[in-house]
């Protein structure tokens, strides 16, 4: 089933010279494309993704933004016709190795998106996760499933693999270009009706892990209640959000 989908797997790289190509090269050999977004990094991540020959390079004209950067990718996988997209970060915390289960949960028709989840399985510390923001994930998973109505494990993987026809359906270019895109992302699937799995992945932290710093942390944590509070505020009809009027 895998083999008669086309998947295109897209990496939003920033600064990210020193695991590109080991994530690169731990792909297993089931996608038909690969797309490398450079959200103009000031180290050797676009020369590395050059050199590498990816099937498809983008380098940013100006530092965008996290979001940005996966609507760049995501707009590339379109173009290329893919029946799956999956998005991996490219500073090798995820391991690849699970990319085909992400991508059979969404070819055999049970699932529209697949998360991969560094909690599910309790590997999240024994990988190195920092013992903070292990805690602050937990926290806000804990709200966010109480605004939302589910029982997710986490919402901030960045390991993601969704049916093409999911994002040809969802207005993500309105979304921020910041790091909240992808809880705005994953609350306009869940508001859409898409049916969400998750598949536990191991994880790797290490000095060459990339990591957003406590000030910024907090920012995304904030934005994350918002969006979180603006669904549940939808959903009882007292306040209709922008973000999923445009759906």
């Amino acid at each position: 089933m895998l083999n008669s989908k086309k998947i295109v797997i897209v990496l939003p790289a920033y600064n990210a010279s020193r695991t590109l190509e080991l994530t690169i090269r731990a792909i297993p050999d089931l996608a038909d494309a690969i797309v490398v977004v450079d959200d103009y990094s000031a180290d050797d991540t676009f020369r590395i993704a050059s050199a590498l020959g990816v099937d498809k390079l983008v380098r940013h004209p100006e530092n965008m933004g996290y979001g940005a950067n996966q609507k760049t990718c995501y707009k590339e996988a379109l173009a290329l016709n893919a029946d799956i997209i999956l998005m991996l970060h490219p500073d090798y915390q995820y391991s690849p190795q699970m990319i085909p289960a992400m991508c059979a949960a969404i070819a055999y028709g049970e699932y529209d998106v697949a998360l991969g989840s560094r909690i599910l399985g309790k590997g999240a510390l024994s990988g190195g996760m920092p013992v903070y923001k292990y805690f602050f994930n937990r926290i806000l998973t804990l709200v966010q499933n109480i605004l939302i109505n589910q029982k997710m494990s986490e919402y901030h993987s960045g390991f993601r693999a969704y049916k093409a026809d999911v994002l040809r359906n969802i207005p993500f270019e309105s979304n921020s270009n910041d790091f909240v895109f992808d809880n705005e992302l994953i609350c306009q699937v869940l508001k859409k009706g898409f049916k969400v799995c998750e598949v536990s992945c191991p994880t790797r932290y290490d000095e060459s892990s990339s990591s957003i710093n406590f000030r910024r942390s907090v920012i995304y944590g904030l934005g994350v209640l918002k969006v979180s509070l603006l669904y549940f505020l939808d959903s009882l009809g007292i306040y209709r959000a922008k973000l999923f009027s445009d759906q």
